[in-house]
């Protein structure tokens, strides 16, 4: 997945699988789809979606995991390095099917080990990880009856990964979903996307072994992968993650897909089907909306360098300070964070990957209570504005950030308290101008004590001493706590 790629290639989705008209500002309205089956989603009251969305609204933070055969030639095919994304390689560098099938051979990757996988997303602090079963290279990393291009048929592994992050998550207390590319598939005939028009982006074909019917795909290697997907993993999964459908995800053939969902009336499943299906959940993919998605679940999916397949030459990795920075700005605005990790050919995640996590870890071991289980945030004018004279792309008034604080709100037990996540920690007090709840006192998150800080209050504003130091040098935590 690439953001650019996306953004090149929106013309092609029925409906939007990066919220692509949302990047542009508008709303997508996909209330009159049609829909032959009726989605789970379609037919719950909101008491039942509540319940059956609770742990996700939760979680606030998972691990994304992409992972496959082209980490073999991460980034490089025949001595030339690709542009695009590393899973994308296959396509980027019009890779003929025989040539790629034959990495599986190769592909051995002794080092992965599920258990510090599972160890280092529970470190990190995250509570969920979605893992690419199949991506749109047609490889599936996982034991699959239907189609021997599998990660136990195809290579000298003969071990299924995904089997193996099932038992570690099961006895490590993280949830796990899977990842499936339900439309493209470029090494399966019939399942890489044609030009059907005039104003349709390039076609993903570039190879006569290409050639064939979707419908016998989806029959016969999709939809069974889907089943065996939703069948052999005990409790998991319990997200699936769709992506990229095109003209060929008809409402019909999308509905196929749903009846198999519908068999698993908790699981969770995202936007990115097709078919004019919506799903639970939007997806904007490497950003983070400036204002979220109010009274929606959504989830922002982000990469640590430029790629989310691993690429050797991509070390453009982002701060530990970013990464949390964006943890907590999609938190205050009511979303998840799906953050991505691309493990090399060998199963190893890279270094600079593990250590950043890790780092988030710590932080969020002090100060979790302000993202976990939390609400949105109650003011509004800490995220920004959008601007008066710079513009967009599109001529659209341009979203700033202010970058100085953040704010969630408490639930359940926590549902008197406020939390405000400072950035730059202002000299002397914290001031607000306004606030619609009474606040009875304050803290700092990262005080083992809790020592109560002193309140002044003038009308409406609120103003809190703070001590001359931060606690925390990223990011620190005040708590208002507030009368009921």
């Amino acid at each position: 997945m690439n953001l650019t790629q996306r953004i090149a290639t929106a013309a092609l989705f029925a409906v939007s699988t990066l919220s692509y008209a949302q990047l542009e500002g508008d709303k997508i309205d996909t209330t009159a789809a049609h829909h032959p089956v009726l989605a789970i989603q379609d037919t719950e009251t909101a008491a039942q979606r509540d319940a059956r969305m609770k742990w996700w609204r939760e979680a606030r933070f998972g691990m994304f995991i992409h992972w496959g055969l082209y980490s073999i030639p991460a980034g490089t095919w025949n001595g030339k390095p690709s542009h695009g994304a590393g899973e994308w390689i296959m396509n980027d560098s019009s890779i003929p099917v025989a040539d790629y099938k034959a990495l599986a051979p190769k592909f051995n990757p002794v080092g992965f080990s599920a258990h510090d996988i599972v160890a280092l997303a529970k470190s990190a602090g995250m509570k969920y990880i979605v893992i690419t079963a199949k991506h749109h290279d047609g490889f599936a990393m996982f034991d699959s009856k239907a189609n021997p291009f599998n990660i136990v048929d195809a290579t000298p592994f003969k071990r299924d990964p995904l089997r193996e992050l099932a038992e570690e998550c099961r006895k490590q207390g993280v949830k796990l979903g899977f990842y499936y590319s339900q439309d493209q598939d470029w090494t399966s005939p019939g399942a890489s996307a044609l030009k059907t028009g005039d104003h349709q982006p390039p076609t993903y074909h570039w190879d006569k072994a290409q050639d064939g019917d979707f419908d016998t795909y989806l029959h016969t290697k999709a939809i069974p992968q889907i089943k065996e997907l939703l069948s052999n993993y005990g409790e998991f999964p319990v997200v699936v993650w769709f992506d990229t459908p095109t003209g060929n995800m008809t409402p019909e053939r999308a509905a196929e897909i749903v009846t198999l969902l519908n068999q698993h009336p908790n699981l969770i499943w995202n936007n990115r089907l097709g078919g004019g299906y919506k799903g639970d959940t939007e997806t904007p993919e490497q950003y983070i909306p400036p204002q979220g998605f109010p009274g929606q679940d959504w989830e922002s999916c982000m990469t640590m360098n430029d790629t989310w397949g691993f690429k050797s030459d991509d070390t453009d990795f982002k701060s530990t300070e970013t990464l949390l920075h964006n943890l907590i700005d999609i938190a205050s605005k009511g979303g998840n964070y799906l953050l991505n990790i691309g493990p090399d050919s060998n199963g190893v995640v890279p270094a600079a990957e593990a250590e950043r996590l890790h780092e988030m870890g710590k932080w969020l071991a002090v100060n979790g209570e302000a993202i976990y289980s939390t609400g949105p945030t109650l003011f509004g004018a800490e995220a920004g504005a959008f601007s008066s004279t710079e513009k967009n792309g599109d001529g659209k008034p341009k979203f700033i950030a202010a970058w100085n604080w953040r704010s969630t709100t408490g639930r359940g037990a926590n549902a008197n308290k406020i939390y405000i996540e400072i950035f730059n920690w202002p000299s002397g007090s914290f001031h607000l101008d306004k606030l619609s709840r009474k606040v009875t006192s304050a803290y700092l998150l990262a005080d083992p004590a809790h020592k109560s800080l002193k309140l002044t209050r003038n009308g409406d504003s609120l103003e809190v001493q703070l001590p001359a130091q931060a606690p925390e040098a990223i990011a620190s935590v005040l708590v208002l706590k507030t009368a009921k």
